[in-house]
Order: structure tokens, then sequence, then C-alpha cells
């Protein structure tokens, strides 16, 4: 299967997984038909101010404005498959549980889960309130999955990037993608 998906990154903390995130999606073309990336201007100043870089636009994908209404991904008809959004700040969740499509980000969310596709929020803030909460049961409800940036320790990892690449590696087996990571029991 060729997947086509949409990589949203917004304000919230945690460039780094969106960083992972890409850099695993080039080593896994051969899997993939096409990325189309939506970032907020937000999610770029944060990248600027975790990574010391702009090197989100480096990478060989489809960039599209946060604000373009006429990228493919805008209606189900374009076939998109799995959209992820890595950081997700509570209030793109929070717009997304309310259904309100007010730029690409949440409107690319909106037709994945009225195509019932896959839609991964891989969210990144704590602690969490009632609101934050009942909004991840929203999304859940919905056929949306909620992916914690909760890292695990098993393989034992030595650098920040092995502790955030455990959350992206879990991210991309749910997205159904083929990839090499550690595997609890396996040697």
């Amino acid at each position: 299967m060729q997947y086509k998906i949409i990589v949203a990154i917004t304000g919230a903390s945690g460039s780094i997984y969106a960083k992972l995130l890409l850099d695993k999606l080039v080593a896994l073309q051969n899997q993939i038909a096409e990325v189309g990336i939506v970032m907020s201007n937000n999610a770029k100043i944060v990248w600027k101010t975790e990574l010391g870089n702009s090197d989100f636009l480096q990478y060989p994908f489809n960039y599209y404005d946060k604000h373009d209404f006429n990228a493919p991904f805008a209606s189900g008809s374009a076939k998109f498959n799995t959209m992820i959004v890595a950081p997700c700040s509570m209030g793109t969740m929070g717009r997304i549980a309310a259904g309100i499509s007010d730029d690409l980000v949440t409107r690319s969310a909106d037709v994945i889960l009225k195509e019932r596709r896959k839609l991964i929020l891989m969210i990144r803030d704590t602690p969490y309130n009632l609101i934050h909460i009942r909004n991840m049961e929203t999304v859940t409800l919905a056929g949306g999955i909620i992916l914690p940036a909760t890292p695990s320790f098993y393989h034992r990892p030595t650098t920040i990037e092995a502790v955030a690449a455990s959350v992206v590696d879990r991210m991309l087996d749910i997205a159904g993608l083929n990839i090499e990571t550690f595997r609890w029991g396996e040697k």
C-alpha cells in the first residue's frame, strides 16, 4: 500500500518529534506516495527556538499554507489516507473535536474523520484539564487516535533523539508503515 500522508505541525513544544517524523518519512519514501506538510507560524517559531534552525524547509515534501483550502487534502476526493498532527496543541485538538474547520489543519482533520481514515494526534501538553480530556474523548469517539508524547524506555535510550524516536516509531506503527524499531520481547 502506498500511503498519502498529511503532516500537520502546530506550535506546541516538541519540535524534535516533528523533525524525527519527517526524517523517518524521508527514509520510508518507498512506502509513501505523497506527503503534504502544513505548519503553523507558531510551529516555525517553536522549531527555531527548540532546534536552533529552519531545517523544516529542507524536506522533499509538498508544503501548504495553513489557509490554503485548495490543497488536495482539503477534500476527501484526494484520498489521503493518514493524517498525523505532531506535535498537536490542545487548541488544535479542541477545534478538531468541535468540528471547527477554520484552517487547513482542522479542515484536513475533519476530512480524514468524515472519510473514516486514520487521524493521529500526538498531544504534547501536560497536565490535562477536564476540557482536554473531554476533547480527547470526542476525537476518539469520532475515530481519531490520541497518542500522547509519552516515550518508552525499554530500549535504554542514551540520547534525547532516541527517547523521542520511541514516540515517533509508535506513531508510524499506528499509521501502518513498516519500520525497524525496538519491539518488546524481540531480539
